[in-house]
């Protein structure tokens, strides 16, 4: 299942271009009624109404459509360096991702239940060298404490501007910075990537061909635009500049929802 249906989309474009119901309904012709109705997920538009938003929105028509009529859901294996652990009770995703000797480990975003996580390390068994941490939000790094205590020699990762989100630890941090590499095994590095627009810190982390985007990339949107300086702007400038640039086959893991690729996400995603 998609992390964003058709009225999540809707409300994340109008949110972020500052458009109310009446504003919208101006531009497009349609009743403002139903605009607000589909973006409370009530009813769908039509096609025709579908478009007619995309164009008054700068969303792509066609995409817009398709996610209107559920016509698009990604097909993308979990690659086999990477485990997913779901990090109730938030909705949200945590990753290990691991080197070829099977026993040292990265976490991202560690998030609700600390016993889960753990256990998740425990099931390798892993090393944990580092805890990278994609922003600032509750349910991506409200665990760091306890899996910080537990592997004290884990290298903490995180972009200063978010980094007050896990209070003394963020003394500790290593702070991100843009296009920067972590060494990870053998002659290969994680590469970290600083994207504003969901938070002022938001940051994904490419290793290899997988690339662990938070809140900044989903299959077939985006984060909401919450940042206290970055702007709606911002969000989509990154995605384009900092992810769009990579091979069409880098695998999206996202800090909700399914796995995607980039090529997915160029041909699918109606914010692009």
């Amino acid at each position: 299942m998609l992390e964003d249906a058709f009225g999540d989309i809707l409300l994340k474009a109008k949110l972020g271009l500052r458009l109310n119901d009446a504003a919208l309904a101006r531009k497009t012709g349609l009743s403002a009624d139903d605009l607000a109705a589909w973006t409370k997920g009530k009813g769908a538009p039509t096609e025709e109404e579908a478009r007619a938003v995309a164009l008054a929105t700068g969303l792509d028509p066609g995409k817009l459509a398709d996610a209107a009529a559920e016509r698009w859901h990604p097909d993308t294996a979990l690659p086999a360096d990477v485990r997913h652990h779901p990090n109730r009770p938030h909705p949200s995703n945590g990753y290990l991702f691991f080197l070829e000797d099977g026993r040292t480990a990265a976490l991202v975003d560690p998030a609700g239940y600390p016993k889960t996580i753990l256990d998740a390390i425990a099931q390798g068994p892993y090393t944990l060298r580092y805890i990278l941490i994609t922003h600032k939000h509750a349910d991506h790094c409200d665990a760091t404490a306890d899996v910080s205590r537990a592997f004290p020699a884990a290298q903490i990762v995180m972009h200063k501007a978010d980094a007050f989100a896990i209070g003394p630890l963020a003394s500790r941090a290593l702070a991100i910075v843009d296009g920067e590499e972590l060494p990870f095994g053998e002659g290969a590095a994680i590469r970290m990537r600083h994207t504003p627009g969901h938070t002022d810190g938001s940051s994904c982390f490419l290793f290899r061909s997988t690339v662990f985007t938070g809140d900044t990339l989903f299959a077939g949107s985006v984060g909401r635009a919450l940042g206290e300086l970055s702007t709606y702007r911002d969000i989509l400038d990154s995605v384009r500049t900092k992810l769009f640039c990579l091979d069409d086959a880098t695998v999206v893991m996202p800090g909700h929802g399914p796995p995607t690729t980039i090529g997915e996400e160029k041909q699918h995603n109606p914010f692009f």
